[in-house]
């Protein structure tokens, strides 16, 4: 179970690593998780609003301690809200490939550049974005995180969880955020979704496997939805977090990739953003 160091209460949705091996889980709601492992292993613990922290996987009860925000110099102004301007179109029907996390816990984030223009619609006041989604229903948490001194995502930019509920099917996603205040520094942001490996988000299926003899093998699959839509790119933005560490995304080499187009690129997530003044 993993609990708040203080207070001593359960905390939901916290991502765990095995570090630098692709096993990994949520906690559920009440905090608790379970991790299949044979020997001791250093177990990483993330969660938003809570310092990362690495710990013995003998422990049973791991206590993870809230972060103190250092307030910084508080300027307050006028939100106009008259203009607003888009960038990161795309079409629906352009997006031939989607990224999931499979069976571990991932974190995916895209680069968001302070650019002229922006600097005149600083606020972000929603974003548009793509999944597919094979279950009624799955869970997605939405970040927002600082660009670190080595251009990797950083300190949380926003200390409060956004829980994006996915229906199933291919749909287009809006996230209304004018109430957060989001405003795009200077330095730039990542905005990034996190996957969580936990029972309303698994998705069961059967899939075959091609064997020498041509024979057809049946077997049980096990997946964790929702996936997000991507789009290929010359430029790569885009980080995904995994292992217990960020790593940057590489481009497609697979031939066998059924959307050509994708080939040599890389897949950047396929977001929309509504600015405002």
């Amino acid at each position: 179970v993993v609990k708040d160091s203080i207070s001593g209460e359960p905390i939901s949705y916290v991502n765990i690593w095995v570090e630098n091996e692709t096993i990994g889980t949520t906690s559920e709601a009440d905090g608790s998780f379970s991790l299949d492992v044979k020997e001791e292993k250093v177990l990483v613990f993330s969660a938003l609003g809570y310092e990362t922290k690495k710990i013995s996987s003998k422990e049973e009860t791991i206590y993870l301690k809230a972060i103190a925000y250092e307030l910084k110099e508080v300027v307050i102004e006028s939100r106009k809200r008259t203009n607003k301007i888009k960038i990161g179109n795309f079409k629906k029907g352009d997006v031939k490939v989607f990224y999931g996390a499979g069976i571990q816990p991932t974190i995916l984030a895209k680069k968001i550049e302070f650019t002229s223009e922006i600097a005149n619609y600083p606020y972000i006041k929603e974003i548009n974005f793509l999944t597919r989604c094979e279950i009624k229903k799955a869970k997605i948490i939405l970040r927002f995180f600082e660009i670190d001194s080595d251009g990797k995502p950083g300190k949380d930019y926003l200390d409060e969880v956004i829980i994006i509920e996915v229906k199933k099917g291919k749909q287009i996603n809006i996230v209304e955020l004018d109430k957060f205040n989001i405003k795009i520094p200077k330095e730039g942001i990542y905005i990034a979704f996190e996957w969580m490996i936990v029972e309303d988000n698994k998705y069961i299926y059967k899939y075959t496997l091609e064997e020498e003899n041509n024979k057809i093998k049946y077997e049980d699959g096990v997946n964790y939805q929702p996936m997000i839509g991507t789009i290929p790119s010359d430029k790569s933005t885009s980080w995904h977090f995994s292992k217990g560490s960020w790593f940057a995304r590489n481009k497609h080499i697979d031939s066998n990739l059924k959307a050509a187009n994708y080939i040599g690129k890389f897949s950047e997530l396929a977001i929309e953003i509504t600015f405002t003044n």
